[in-house]
């Protein structure tokens, strides 16, 4: 059964859904079959890997009310052994529907199982946010890897995070482990760089990624083209730092999977994810989160000024 990693941190711009979209290529590039799952409302991850809206028959949002299963909504992509299964907008009022089933947290953990068996790795992107998405996201993961920009702020609502990971190991997923924590948009040109990376390895320490991920035009330019930077130019640093992070991914999980699997969206036989589980407190562990849903904010990349690969 192939393992699930979950892109989060509830600070946005930090480059969830560049590290989820490349991450994923990358993997995939390494003849890893791999799923893209877009869980953000925004559904940039959607895009970014050249999906239109008219594309999409079901997505996310009609297996998390059950309306599909997960199967279904898999969408195979222009790159081999990369599946997706994409967001759509109607995602944004999702919360809204899941608030009174009963263990809404495990809603994707349960429509996940017979699709996740068809391949390597599953990597989802998680909102910009601790609400019900990211709660599903977690419980749903084996580990969580967790994207910090290399500027002043880096380290704000960490916390917030990591309370919310003690919290779903002791009510929900005891097994999710951190992946890793990575470092994004790192500016060689700035002292300030150097200074962030120096804290956030005094603070994470082994669970800091080796890779850091430089700012690159490139990263910023593959998105409007439909495309993940391995595509769109596999010389360019930011694909590079991207293979360089898979390669540090497999070395540290060797029985994850073998390079010969074959893209994996055949239609299973799995329930839609609204025939869980039922009979528990509704009030869950969101509740003792206290995440009040919160609207998607805008996640950015590097700008036009930065250094080109």
């Amino acid at each position: 059964m192939g393992k699930v990693i979950a892109i989060a941190n509830q600070k946005g711009g930090v480059g969830k859904t560049t590290t989820a979209i490349n991450l994923a290529a990358s993997l995939a590039a390494a003849e890893h079959s791999t799923l893209l799952l877009d869980i953000d409302p925004q559904a940039n991850c959607t895009s970014g890997v050249g999906l239109e809206e008219d594309q999409i028959e079901a997505s996310i949002y009609e297996v998390l009310i059950g309306e599909v299963a997960a199967s279904e909504a898999v969408v195979t992509t222009e790159m081999p052994f990369l599946d997706v299964i994409p967001s759509h907008i109607n995602l944004v009022g999702a919360e809204i529907e899941m608030i009174d089933e009963m263990k809404r947290e495990k809603i994707l953990s349960n429509a996940l199982p017979r699709v996740r068996r068809k391949y390597d790795f599953v990597v989802i992107d998680c909102p910009p946010s601790l609400g019900l998405l990211t709660l599903n996201s977690l419980t749903a993961a084996n580990s969580v890897l967790i994207p910090v920009q290399a500027e002043y702020f880096a380290l704000e609502g960490l916390g917030q995070l990591l309370n919310t990971i003690k919290i779903v190991r002791q009510h929900l997923n005891p097994d999710l482990e951190i992946e890793g924590v990575l470092l994004t948009m790192f500016d060689t040109r700035l002292n300030l760089s150097n200074q962030v990376a120096q804290e956030v390895r005094r603070y994470f320490g082994e669970n800091v990624f080796e890779t850091i991920v430089k700012r690159n035009v490139r990263l910023s330019e593959a998105p409007s083209f439909g495309e993940p930077a391995i595509l769109y130019e596999a010389s360019s640093t930011g694909a590079k730092n991207y293979m360089a992070l898979a390669r540090e991914i497999l070395d540290n999980n060797p029985d994850v999977g073998s390079p010969h699997h074959t893209n994996g969206a055949d239609p299973g036989d799995e329930a839609p994810a609204g025939t869980g589980e039922t009979g528990e407190d509704p009030g869950g562990v969101s509740g003792t989160i206290g995440g009040d849903p919160s609207g998607p904010t805008e996640e950015s990349t590097a700008t036009a000024d930065e250094v080109s690969g």
